[in-house]
């Protein structure tokens, strides 16, 4: 791998941030799909370090919270009892989305427990500044999360609480449950109910499912490894943080929250994978 120059490995990142499974991207840069794996290993670590110096003290007037599911070597049915369930079966992906700004400045790959909520809201807690308004579902998890890493008193937080109609399986199987009615409601703080939502939140998500192979429902498009899964998405929010541009913003959403002066290109993840990576 270390033979590879910046531009390769920017030609293999760009298949990937775009889409692209490992293999298709073996197939357009010739490049053998064990060596593009460490790739992105080594650029997701490099990202994590990037993301943790830079996102620091970010003033965050709203929070979106939500999370999204995939899976890990396997899907939850097939998990077997010697099966260690901290590496296989149900994973998910905590997201704290900016609504103005569009940045993601905190994410979390895990289980759907109460720690990995904590974990979300700490990363919270040591990148934001300022009181914050947050939405989030009616996931237990978070009101504790929140209360214990924010604290109640320091945040305004409404809950979207969504009611599902109930479908056939050969509906619900293919297809997404239809809202039949939403409702909000006052958890800590004063917030404002016209601005408690999760909408950009989740078409976040959507993004993260069209921009990530391994995330794409109903294909043979899934990690096999957690530590490739977690690598995978440090890259994805960093490129979605300091390179792609937003088409409602008109720029980058590090760019549009502050804590960059300019677009970043698609090389210097490279080059934080190169020094902080190995």
């Amino acid at each position: 791998m270390s033979r590879l120059t910046i531009d390769t490995k920017a030609q293999i990142l760009r298949c990937l941030v775009e889409g692209n499974s490992i293999r298709s991207t073996e197939r357009m840069t010739g490049v053998h799909r064990d060596t593009i794996t460490k790739v992105v290993i080594q650029t997701g670590k490099g990202c994590d370090r990037l993301s943790d110096e830079h996102i620091r003290h970010v003033e965050c007037r709203e929070l979106q919270l939500d999370e999204i599911w995939c899976f890990v070597g396997k899907k939850r049915a097939q998990v077997q009892k010697g099966d260690d369930r901290s590496k296989v079966g149900d994973f998910w992906t905590w997201v704290a989305l900016d609504p103005n700004s569009k940045l993601v400045p905190a994410h979390h790959v895990g289980k759907r427990t109460q720690p990995d909520a904590d974990a979300l809201l700490s990363l919270v807690a040591d990148r934001t500044e300022g009181r914050i308004q947050i939405s989030a579902d009616k996931l237990a998890a978070y009101k504790f999360a929140i209360a214990y890493q924010l604290g109640s008193a320091n945040v305004d937080y409404g809950r979207i609480v969504k009611r599902f109609r109930v479908e056939d399986l050969g509906e619900r199987r293919y297809s997404p449950p239809k809202v039949v009615s939403v409702s909000k409601d006052k958890v800590f703080g004063s917030p404002d109910p016209s601005r408690v939502s999760t909408s950009l939140v989740e078409r976040q998500n959507l993004t993260m499912r069209m921009g990530m192979r391994r995330l794409t429902r109903l294909t043979n498009g899934f990690s096999k490894k957690a530590e490739n899964l977690k690598s995978a998405v440090s890259l994805h929010f960093a490129y979605y943080n300091f390179v792609r541009v937003h088409s409602s913003i008109k720029t980058t959403p590090a760019l549009a929250a502050g804590i960059v002066d300019r677009k970043w290109k698609i090389e210097e993840l490279v080059e934080a994978g190169e020094m902080y990576g190995r």
